[in-house]
């Protein structure tokens, strides 16, 4: 069994948790609740850090990117995420170009993205939304929003990949 470490986060799993299991099986019998909630909580912590390592392995390969300058005002989330690395701004000229560069190849191969899967991807990883509130929006099932992420995260990858581009 996972723990979650850090409070707030697990505060929020619980959260989530309980709610759940008053929506889907609020009239169930009240014997059978503690089964049921210990099965949703397990499942919710599995969900937090399978969500947690994919939103790492994509921050820790865009934390290489830096914008373009400093108004992130109609920016995407793509160059939001890039300009909240403090690090980047005063890299030499030479490598804030070919930051640049690497940050359009992976907006390039974004946009290549079949749009179910570049809709997923984005309202997921960078939206910070729910597999439930992903589904909502597209109109389609859970399972479908799961599918259209896990085939754009392996595009994406194997595109970057065959570019030269690796997570260090």
């Amino acid at each position: 069994m996972f723990a979650l470490r850090d409070e707030d986060n697990a505060l929020d799993v619980v959260q989530d948790a309980m709610l759940k299991l008053s929506e889907r099986y609020g009239d169930r019998p009240l014997e059978e609740l503690p089964a049921l909630f210990q099965r949703i909580l397990q499942n919710a912590i599995n969900d937090h850090f399978r969500r947690s390592k994919v939103r790492n392995l994509w921050t820790s390969l865009l934390s290489m990117f830096s914008p373009e300058d400093g108004d992130n005002e109609g920016l995407d989330p793509i160059e939001t995420l890039g300009a909240e690395s403090d690090n980047n701004a005063f890299l030499p000229p030479p490598d804030q170009l070919e930051r640049r560069r690497l940050l359009e190849i992976l907006e390039q191969e974004i946009s290549l993205l079949p749009l179910r899967q570049r809709q997923a991807f984005l309202m997921r990883y960078w939206e910070e939304m729910d597999i439930a509130e992903t589904a909502a929006a597209m109109g389609c099932s859970e399972g479908s929003v799961k599918t259209h992420c896990s085939r754009a995260t392996h595009t994406l990858a194997a595109a970057l990949r065959a570019k030269g581009i690796v997570n260090s």
